[in-house]
C-alpha cells in the first residue's frame, strides 16, 4: 500500500488541505493568548479569621485549631498550613493537581460552617473564605499617590474608581490593595480622665453604641398619606463623636472629647505603602487561569488615561511594574530564535542540495507543520508561551529529516532513469515505512508526558503535546506534500562535482575504511561504549541538580524582618531609610514599599516588604548581581533580617515565605520544637552555599502580663470576663460603632491613646465595674513584662516551624536540599522531624520521577520499535546510541557550566528520541541488503556509506536548529540555554560515536542471531527497507 500515492495522484487536492491547515494555522498564531508559561494552577483556598485583641496563642488553639480538625477531613486535601497572629489567623489548604477548585472552595465553606459553633463568640464575623492561587502572582503594579490629600480620601477613590475599572477587564481576577487604609473614626480614651469622672470602658463603650444608631424607624399611617419616619441618630464624623454627652457616676454629663481624643482616621493605621518615599496605595492586578497577560495588560493601558483623568487634584497614577513587558521580550526572543533556527536548517538543505527547487520542497516542511501545529494547539486551548514556541523551535531541526529522506530517495529513482512521476510514486513506496518509523517513534517520546502527574505534568504536558504534533504534521507533510512537489518540481541534473561535494566524497569514503577496520577491531568499540557508559553515570553524580531556573524578569522581591516588637513608628523609619538606600542602587529604577501587618506582605507586625523594579538589561548587571549588592547595602541596618529574591516563575511555596525555598519542621511537642528550631537555624546559617536563613519562630515578642489575684477578683464582683473585655477595649482596637452612609460602612473604633498603650501606670489606672462600684485593675491583678510568640503556625494539624534559605549564586539546588537534609538529621531530636516544602519539595520529588519518565520513555520506543519490525534485536540496535547521547548531553552541561536541571532533563528525554534516527536509517537499509545475501558486516559498512549523506544532513539539522537555544540570548534565557545545551551535547557526541557504535552492536546482534538460529525466530521485517542516497555526481 502506497499512502503518498492518493496525494500525488490529487495535486489540487493536497495543496488545498496543506494550504488551508497553514492559514487557519496564521489565524491561530495571532488569536492564541500569550503567557510566560502554561497555566499551573494549584486549588488553593484560603481561610481568613479576625478576632481583635486576641493573641497568637488564643487564636491558635481557639481559631486555627478546631478549624484545621474540621479541615482534615476534607477529600484531595494535600497539605494544610496556618499562621496565628495578634488577632488574625490564615489557614491556606492545598490540594491535589486533580481537585476541582469550585469544589474544594464549597466543602472548606461547608466545614466552616460546621466548625462555627466551636469558635469564640467574640468573633465579629464567621471566617471568610476564597480561592488563593500561590502561582498567580501579579502581572502588573500600579500606584496611586496624592501628597495633599488624606490617605483614607485617596483610598476611598482607589476602592470606589480605580478598582472596579480594573476588576472588570475580561480576564482579571482581583485587584489588591496594598497598604490599604479605610475611613474610620478613631477613639483614643484618656484612662486617667476616665478614672477622674468615673466612668469604665465598658460604660464608655455602650454610650457610644446607644448614641450612634440606625434602626429602622416605621411608618406614620395618616388619613390620606403615609408618612416614612426618618430620625437623624446617626454621627458621621470625628468632630460629632466629640461632642457626644457622656454620663458618668454622678449623673454629670461631659462631652466625649473630655476623657478621650476623637479624630478621623483610619481603620490600620499600623501599615503603610510608599513608592519612591512617597505614600501611596499600591494596586496589584492578579490575572485569572489561563487569562491572557498580555491582552490584559493592554486593556489596563487603554483605561489608564481616563482613570488618571478623573483623578481628584494632586493624585496622579504610575504603573511601576508591567510583567507583559518581560513576557512579550521572552516571546519574542522565542520567535527570533525560531525564525533563526529555521533559516539555518534551510541553509543546511541547501549546502547538500545545492539547487533551489530541492531545498524548497524540503524546506516546505517547517512551516507547513509549525503554521499546523498552531491549528491544533489553538483548538486545544493552549496558550502561545515560551514552553509551548521552544518545543517548535527544537522541532525545527528535524521537522525536515522525514522530507529529506523522502527528497533523496524519490531523487534516486529519477537518478536511475525513471521518469519523475513513477519515481515519486516507487520512492515514496520504498521510504513510506521509514517515515512512519521515525515519525511514531519519536513521537512517542513526549507521550509520558500526558500521564505524568504534579507539577512536572502541568508544565510539561503543553510542551510535549506541542512538539509530538509537529512531529506527526512533519511526518504527514513528508507523505503527502513532499512526493506531490517532487513528482512536479524535482529533476536530477548531472554535473560537475562542487569542492563541497568532493570534500563531502572524501569524508564518506574515509568514514567507509575507518569503519571496516573498527568492525576488524569490534572489542576496541565496545570498550569505548562501556567508558562512555560510565563516563555518563559518573557525570551524573558530580553534575549539580535544580529543578526550574529563576529568570531575571526585571523585578526583585524583599522581605524585611525586624526586631519583635518593634513600634510602627520605628518600623516606619527604617522601612523608609531601607527603600532609600536600594533605590540608590544604579541598578534600580523604583521601589515599592510597604510595611506592617496586612500591608500586602501576609507577613506580622514586625515585617516588611520591597517590590524594586530594575532598569532594562542592557542598562544593569544581572538580576544576581543586583541582589548581592542589595544585601550588602541592608546589611548596615542593625537587627533587620533581609531576604532578596528573583520572583520564581511557578510560585510553589507558602505565600508568606521569606525566601524561595523551605524546610518545614513539625512536632507534638511545642517546646521541644521551639527548641530546637533556632539550633537548626543557627547551623544552616554556616553552611556554605545558603543564603537568607530565616524561620517563622518568634518567641521574644515583649508583651505585658496580667496575672489576676481571683480571690480579690471574686471578693470586689469583678470576674476575669469583664477584666479581659476592658483590656480588650483598651488595647485590642475594638470596633465600637458603624457609620452608615450612602455608598459605604465605616467603623468606629475605640481604644487607649497611644501614650499608654506601654505605660504599667496608664494600665493599673483602667477601672472595671465591680459590686460597689468602679474597681481600678491595680486593685484585681500584678503587672509584669515579659516576652511571648508573636506568631504560632501549624503544618497539617500540628506545630511547625518553616525555615526559609535562598542559594548562594552558583550553588545547585540539589547540593543545598543534601546540605540542609545532613545537617537536620545532626541537629534535629528524634520528636522533631523536618519535610522539604514549595520547591524543594518539588524538586525532592522529581529526582525519583524524572528518570522513571526516561525508562519509560525507553521502554515505550522500544516496544513501538518492536511492533514496527516486528524483531526484538533490531530495536536494541538502534538503542545503542541512547547512552553515547546522554553521555554528550550531561558532559556539554558539566562544560558550559550548566545544572542538570529540568529542562535540561526533558532536552536528554528529546535525545532519546532523535539519536536513534541514525540507527532507523542503519538498521533499516542493512536489514534490505541482509535479505539480499549480504554478510552482517557488507550489510551494515553499505547501510553506512550509503546512507552518510542524510544521516550528515539530518544531524547537522538538527545541530543548527538546537544552536540558538544553547546560545541563549535575550529574556528567558535562563531556561532555554541548558536544554539547549543538553540536546546539542548529545547530537554532536551521538552524531560521532554512533557512526561506529551502532554498527559494531548490529554485527553482534546478528552473530547472536546466528547462533540462536536453531532455538529462535525472527520474522523478516514489517516492511522493505530503504533504497541508496542520492548519488554524490548528481545535484538535485
Amino acid at each position: 500500500m502506497n499512502f503518498s500515492a492518493l496525494f500525488i495522484r490529487r495535486p489540487v487536492m493536497t495543496v488545498i488541505l496543506v494550504l488551508g491547515l497553514v492559514l487557519y494555522g496564521i489565524f491561530s498564531f495571532t488569536n492564541m493568548p500569550v503567557a510566560l508559561l502554561p497555566s499551573v494552577d494549584f486549588p488553593t483556598v484560603l481561610v481568613a479569621a479576625s478576632l481583635p485583641g486576641a493573641s497568637p496563642q488564643t487564636m491558635a488553639s481557639a481559631v486555627a485549631t478546631p478549624l484545621e480538625k474540621q479541615f482534615s477531613s476534607i477529600p484531595g486535601l494535600s497539605s494544610m498550613s496556618s499562621v496565628n497572629n495578634q488577632g488574625s489567623t490564615r489557614v491556606i489548604l492545598q490540594f491535589d493537581l486533580s481537585q476541582n477548585i469550585d469544589v474544594a472552595t464549597q466543602n472548606v465553606q461547608n466545614a466552616v460552617t460546621q466548625a462555627s459553633h466551636l469558635l469564640p463568640p467574640g468573633m465579629p464575623s464567621l471566617p471568610f473564605v476564597k480561592q488563593l492561587n500561590p502561582s498567580a502572582a501579579p502581572i502588573e503594579f500600579i500606584a496611586l499617590a496624592a501628597p495633599n490629600m488624606p490617605i483614607y480620601q485617596l483610598n476611598q477613590y482607589a476602592v470606589d474608581k480605580v478598582v472596579p475599572a480594573i476588576s472588570g477587564i475580561p480576564g482579571v481576577a482581583q485587584v489588591q490593595v496594598f497598604g490599604e487604609q479605610n475611613y474610620a473614626v478613631r477613639i483614643h480614651a484618656n484612662p486617667f480622665a476616665m478614672q477622674a469622672h468615673g466612668i469604665s470602658l465598658q460604660a464608655l463603650t455602650q454610650a457610644i453604641s446607644s448614641h450612634n444608631v440606625n434602626l429602622p424607624q416605621g411608618t406614620v399611617l395618616g388619613a390620606v398619606r403615609n408618612y416614612a419616619v426618618n430620625v437623624h441618630g446617626q454621627l458621621h464624623d470625628a468632630e460629632a463623636f466629640a461632642g457626644m454627652p457622656i454620663t458618668f457616676a454622678n449623673g454629670a454629663v461631659v462631652p466625649l472629647a473630655d476623657i478621650a481624643e476623637v479624630r478621623n482616621g483610619v481603620d490600620n493605621d499600623q501599615i503603610a505603602s510608599w513608592i519612591g518615599g512617597q505614600r501611596a496605595l499600591i494596586l496589584a492586578v492578579v490575572r485569572q487561569p489561563d487569562a491572557d497577560t498580555v491582552a490584559i495588560s493592554d486593556a489596563i493601558q487603554k483605561r489608564l488615561p481616563l482613570l488618571s483623568a478623573s483623578l481628584p487634584g494632586g493624585a496622579h497614577m504610575t504603573v511601576v511594574y508591567n510583567k507583559a513587558d518581560y513576557i512579550r521580550a521572552a516571546v519574542e526572543e522565542v520567535e527570533v530564535t525560531l525564525l533563526l533556527a529555521s533559516i539555518l536548517v534551510a541553509g543546511v538543505l541547501w549546502l547538500f542540495l545545492r539547487r533551489g527547487s530541492p531545498t524548497l520542497i524540503g524546506a516546505l516542511a517547517i512551516p507547513a507543520s509549525i503554521l499546523g501545529t498552531f491549528a491544533i494547539i489553538y483548538e486545544l486551548g493552549y496558550t502561545l508561551n515560551t514552553l509551548t514556541l521552544l518545543a517548535l523551535t527544537l522541532s525545527v531541526g528535524f521537522v525536515v529529516d522525514d522530507a529529506v529522506v523522502m527528497l533523496e530517495n524519490i531523487a534516486r529513482h529519477e537518478e536511475n532513469g525513471e521518469e519523475p512521476y513513477q519515481a515519486a510514486f516507487v520512492g515514496s513506496r520504498e521510504i513510506g515505512f521509514t517515515v512512519i518509523s521515525m515519525t511514531l517513534s519519536l513521537a512517542v517520546v513526549f507521550l509520558p508526558f500526558l500521564v505524568m502527574g504534579g507539577i512536572i505534568g502541568r508544565l510539561f504536558r503543553e510542551f510535549g503535546i506541542t512538539i509530538a504534533v509537529v512531529i506527526l504534521l512533519s511526518g504527514l507533510i513528508s507523505l503527502t506534500l513532499t512526493p506531490m512537489l517532487c513528482a512536479r518540481y524535482l529533476r536530477v541534473k548531472h554535473q560537475g562535482q562542487s569542492r563541497f561535494e568532493r570534500g563531502f566524497i572524501r569524508l564518506r569514503d574515509w568514514y567507509g575504511r575507518s569503519l571496516r577496520t573498527m568492525l576488524g577491531h569490534r572489542g576496541w568499540v565496545y570498550g569505548g561504549a562501556l567508558l562512555s557508559l560510565l563516563a555518563m553515570i559518573g557525570l551524573f553524580i558530580i553534575l549539580p541538580k535544580g529543578f526550574i531556573p529563576t529568570e531575571d524578569s526585571g523585578m526583585i522581591m524583599g522581605n524585611l524582618e525586624y526586631p519583635q516588637g518593634i513600634s510602627f513608628a520605628q518600623l516606619e523609619k527604617t522601612q523608609q531609610a531601607i527603600a532609600a538606600a536600594v533605590g540608590h542602587n544604579a541598578a534600580v529604577q523604583t521601589v515599592m514599599s510597604s510595611a506592617g501587618q496586612g500591608a500586602g506582605a501576609f507577613g506580622s507586625g514586625n515585617s516588611g516588604r520591597l517590590i524594586i523594579r530594575l532598569k532594562p538589561l542592557g542598562e544593569r548587571p544581572s538580576g544576581t548581581q543586583v541582589i548581592a549588592e542589595l544585601r550588602q547595602a541592608v546589611s548596615h541596618f542593625a537587627g533587620v533580617q533581609a531576604s532578596f529574591q528573583l520572583p520564581p516563575a511557578i510560585q510553589m511555596g507558602p505565600v508568606s515565605s521569606q525566601s524561595n525555598y523551605q524546610y518545614i519542621l513539625q512536632s507534638e511537642d511545642q517546646d521541644s520544637l521551639n527548641a530546637a528550631a533556632p539550633k537548626l537555624v543557627a547551623a544552616l546559617r554556616k553552611v556554605p552555599g545558603l543564603q537568607a536563613v530565616n524561620s517563622d519562630l518568634q518567641l521574644a515578642n515583649p508583651e505585658i502580663e496580667v496575672h489576676i489575684l481571683h480571690q480579690r477578683a471574686q471578693a470586689l464582683g469583678v470576674t476575669p470576663e469583664i477584666i479581659e473585655q476592658a483590656l480588650n477595649f483598651a488595647f485590642g482596637g475594638t470596633q465600637v460603632g458603624t457609620i452608615y452612609a450612602s455608598t459605604n460602612q465605616y467603623e468606629v473604633i475605640l481604644d487607649l491613646a497611644r501614650q499608654f498603650q506601654t505605660n504599667l501606670g496608664a494600665l493599673a489606672a483602667i477601672t472595671v465595674p465591680g459590686s460597689a462600684g468602679l474597681v481600678p485593675l491595680a486593685a484585681l491583678a500584678h503587672f509584669a513584662y515579659g516576652v511571648g510568640p508573636l506568631s504560632i503556625s501549624h503544618y497539617n494539624g500540628l506545630p511547625s516551624v518553616t525555615i526559609s534559605f535562598n542559594l548562594a549564586p552558583g550553588v545547585s539546588l540539589g547540593n543545598a536540599t543534601q546540605a540542609v537534609q545532613d545537617t537536620a538529621a545532626k541537629i534535629l531530636p528524634a520528636d522533631v522531624q523536618g519535610e522539604f516544602g514549595g520547591s524543594a519539595a518539588a524538586f525532592s520529588q522529581s529526582t525519583g520521577s524524572l528518570p522513571m519518565l526516561l525508562l519509560a520513555t525507553v521502554a515505550l520506543i522500544y516496544a513501538i520499535l518492536a511492533i514496527l519490525y516486528e524483531d526484538f534485536i533490531h530495536p536494541l540496535t538502534i538503542l545503542t546510541a541512547l547512552p553515547l547521547a546522554g553521555f554528550g548531553a550531561l558532559l556539554a552541561l558539566w562544560i558550559f557550566h550548566q545544572e542538570l536541571d529540568l529542562f535540561s532533563f526533558v532536552g536528554i528525554i528529546m535525545l532519546v528520541g532523535l539519536v536513534k534516527k541514525n540507527g532507523i536509517i542503519m538498521v533499516d537499509f542493512a536489514v534490505h541488503r541482509r535479505r539480499e545475501g549480504a554478510t552482517a558486516v557488507d550489510a551494515m559498512v553499505d547501510a553506512c556509506i550509503t546512507r552518510f549523506r542524510p544521516i550528515m544532513m539530518t544531524n547537522l539539522a538538527a545541530v543548527l536548529g538546537i544552536l540558538p537555544i544553547a546560545i541563549g540570548i535575550g529574556a528567558g534565557a535562563e531556561s532555554r540555554v541548558p536544554l539547549g545545551v543538553a540536546v546539542a551535547g548529545g547530537i554532536i557526541v551521538s552524531q560521532f560515536l554512533t557512526l561506529y557504535v551502532t554498527p559494531a552492536f548490529y554485527v553482534l546482534f546478528e552473530g547472536w542471531k546466528g547462533r540462536w538460529k536453531g532455538h529462535m525466530v525472527v520474522s523478516e521485517p514489517a516492511a522493505e527497507g530503504v533504497g541508496s542516497a542520492i548519488s554524490p555526481n548528481c545535484d538535485i
